[in-house]
């Protein structure tokens, strides 16, 4: 499948780091202190918006998605409900930036991580602390789910991808996947015992976590690689890089398919953020302070 831009918006002021999608409305959240609603039919901007006093690192739809969590810069986490549109919880239990917030919804969890190295693991109903556990492996970039919600994993400076069981949070799998820092993962989309990750080294890399055998690596990018995800229905998955690159991978045996950057009036900066929309389209974001639809 060969991807084209179907919309870009703008409006923020700074970088976009991360976002979440409702099934309707897109959410954004920038260095700029704003996570901010667009509407991707119509691709402008929705009336909905959060100021914040700081960056807005990462976000998360939960709760079937009728509230959003913000993680900042300084280790606040914000709690919004979208249909009243007001803020129902406020926790300052990480005290340093928080780069990655995921949701389990197999099993009503939520995690934080933030840049010491600590996860907070929560339960989105009650949006009650289950557990903190502090991992002492610097900045955790991305925590993921299996697609059984059976398993999390996560990435951190350390350089090593950890595995844990969602229902006694013990850490079942722990190995270094990348030199000088782990910064992307993701549940393989056709094989749950499978994780692919990318680091600083700019390599992909498929394992099999159980045993921590690596199955295969890839030089994909030319920089650090920020996200991963599945497109095209799991077909696919996409990672994007500080080299201003996203690139496009059979999620068989990860064989190259696509190559997207400014020759297709893609991003300019570094692309930090991807997420699939609806299963075919995927949206990105990046230091240029755009966010572009790709079809």
């Amino acid at each position: 499948m060969i991807f084209k831009k179907l919309k870009e918006l703008t409006g923020h002021s700074a970088g976009i780091y991360s976002l979440a999608f409702d099934g309707d409305f897109l959410y954004s959240g920038s260095a700029d202190g704003f996570v901010t609603r667009w509407d991707l039919t119509l691709g402008i901007q929705d009336k909905f918006a959060i100021r914040f006093d700081n960056p807005v690192y990462s976000i998360c739809l939960i709760n079937d998605k009728q509230q959003l969590v913000a993680g900042l810069s300084n280790g606040d986490i914000h709690i919004f409900d979208l249909e009243s549109r007001l803020e129902i919880k406020y926790f300052t239990q990480h005290t340093k930036a928080i780069f990655a917030i995921s949701e389990n919804s197999f099993k009503k969890q939520f995690y934080t991580a933030d840049a010491d190295g600590n996860i907070a693991i929560w339960n989105s109903e009650t949006l009650d602390l289950l557990i903190y556990l502090p991992l002492d492996c610097g900045k955790i970039r991305r925590i993921k789910s299996s697609s059984n919600g059976a398993y999390f994993s996560l990435v951190a400076q350390d350089g090593f991808v950890r595995v844990f069981d969602t229902t006694f949070f013990n850490e079942i799998a722990s190995f270094k996947a990348h030199e000088n820092g782990a910064t992307a993962v993701l549940f393989h989309p056709k094989n749950d015992g499978q994780i692919i990750t990318g680091g600083k080294d700019a390599l992909l890399k498929i394992w099999d976590w159980k045993t921590a055998q690596l199955m295969l690596e890839i030089p994909a990018h030319n920089f650090v690689i920020y996200d991963i995800i599945s497109v095209n229905n799991g077909d696919s998955i996409a990672s994007c890089s500080r080299d201003k690159s996203i690139k496009i991978w059979e999620s068989k045996d990860i064989t190259f398919q696509q190559k997207i950057d400014f020759k297709l009036a893609a991003h300019r900066h570094s692309v930090n953020c991807l997420i699939s929309i609806n299963g075919t389209l995927f949206c990105s974001g990046a230091d240029d302070k755009r966010i572009i639809l790709w079809i």
